[in-house]
C-alpha cells in the first residue's frame, strides 16, 4: 500500500500525481481517536491540576472583564475558519462521492486564506505581541515538570500560563506548517487552472515537480483535517470554553484569568486604559517575558 498515486509520464518515467486518497480516511480516524483517548484519559486518569503558588501580589486595577483578543484578531480568526473549512470540504468532498464544480469554490477560498494570513502576520508584528504565542524557557521548564509528575517522580509545580499555554503554541506551530505548506504549494498549483490573477500556465514546471507539489499539498491538507477536528474538540470542552468565548466576545472573566493565568507573565492593564486600547482594535496584553 502506497501513501503516494503515480503515474506513467509521456516519457516514460514515473512521477507522482496526488497522495492516496485512503489518507483522508486515516486523518479523520486519527481525530476521532483522539478525541476518544483524551476524554477516557481526562475522565478516569488525569489527576487535579497543581500551580506553584504566586509568589506576588495579584495587581488590583484587574478588571472584570480581562481584554484578550481585539476586534481585528477576532475577524480575522473567523475568517480564516470559514475560508479554511471550505478549502477542506471543497477539497475532499468530490473524493469521497459529493460531486460539485469545486475548483472555482477551492481557488476563492484559498485567495481568501493566503490574503488573512497575509494581513495576520503583518498584523501581528506590529501591532500585537508577535512573540507571545511562542514557546520560552518558562513553557518547556513546566512541561518537563509535569512530565515528571504524571510518571510519578517528584518535581515542583508548574507556574500558571501567560497569556497562551504551552498546547496552544504548540498547536499554532503545527497549524503554521501545515498552513504554509498548503498555502504556498496552492498558489503554484493555481497556475494550472484558470484565474483572474494569471495566465494558466501547465508547464511551468516538470511532471515531476507538479507531482510533488500536489503531493505535499495533499499532505498538508489530510494533516489540516485531523489539526481541525482536534482543535475544535477543544473549543467545546468545558474547560475550555472561556477561551472559546474570549475569540467570540474578546474578554475572559477575571475570575478564569486568576484561575489559569499568571499576572507576572501576562500582564492585563487597568481598566480604562483596557477601554481605550479595545477601542482602537488593538491587543492590550504583553506576552511572555
Amino acid at each position: 500500500m502506497s501513501f503516494i498515486q503515480w503515474a506513467i509520464d509521456p516519457w516514460g518515467l514515473r512521477v507522482p500525481i496526488h497522495i492516496a486518497w485512503f489518507l483522508i480516511w486515516v486523518a479523520a480516524i486519527a481525530g476521532l481517536a483522539f478525541f476518544v483517548v483524551h476524554a477516557t484519559y481526562v475522565r478516569y486518569f488525569a489527576k487535579p491540576r497543581q500551580f506553584a503558588p504566586d509568589g506576588h501580589p495579584i495587581p488590583s486595577e484587574i478588571p472584570a472583564r480581562v481584554p484578550r483578543h481585539s476586534q481585528v484578531a477576532r475577524a480575522f480568526h473567523w475568517i480564516m475558519a470559514v475560508s479554511m473549512l471550505t478549502l477542506l470540504f471543497t477539497a475532499f468532498l468530490p473524493r469521497v462521492g459529493v460531486q460539485f464544480n469545486w475548483v472555482t469554490y477551492h481557488w476563492i477560498a484559498g485567495t481568501v486564506l493566503t490574503a488573512s494570513i497575509l494581513f495576520h502576520i503583518f498584523h501581528a508584528s506590529f501591532w500585537l505581541d508577535f512573540w507571545s504565542i511562542w514557546p520560552d524557557r518558562i513553557d518547556m521548564t513546566d512541561a518537563y515538570h509535569r512530565v515528571l509528575r504524571a510518571i510519578g517522580r517528584p518535581a515542583p509545580p508548574p507556574r500558571k500560563f501567560a497569556k497562551y499555554p504551552l498546547e496552544n503554541k504548540l498547536y499554532h506551530g503545527a497549524i503554521i506548517v501545515a498552513g504554509l505548506c498548503a498555502i504556498a504549494t496552492g498558489v503554484f498549483m493555481m497556475f494550472r487552472v484558470r484565474t483572474v490573477f494569471f495566465p494558466r500556465n501547465p508547464y511551468l514546471f516538470s511532471d515531476m515537480t507538479w507531482g510533488m507539489i500536489y503531493v505535499l499539498h495533499g499532505l498538508a491538507g489530510v494533516g489540516l483535517i485531523a489539526l481541525i477536528m482536534v482543535h475544535i474538540y477543544f473549543g467545546i470542552r468545558p474547560e475550555k470554553r472561556p477561551i472559546t468565548k474570549s475569540m467570540i466576545y474578546g474578554w475572559m472573566s477575571r475570575e478564569f484569568y486568576l484561575e489559569e493565568h499568571d499576572p507576572e507573565r501576562w500582564v492585563v492593564s487597568p481598566p480604562n486604559a483596557a477601554n481605550r486600547t479595545e477601542e482602537r482594535g488593538l491587543s492590550d496584553t504583553r506576552g511572555n517575558p
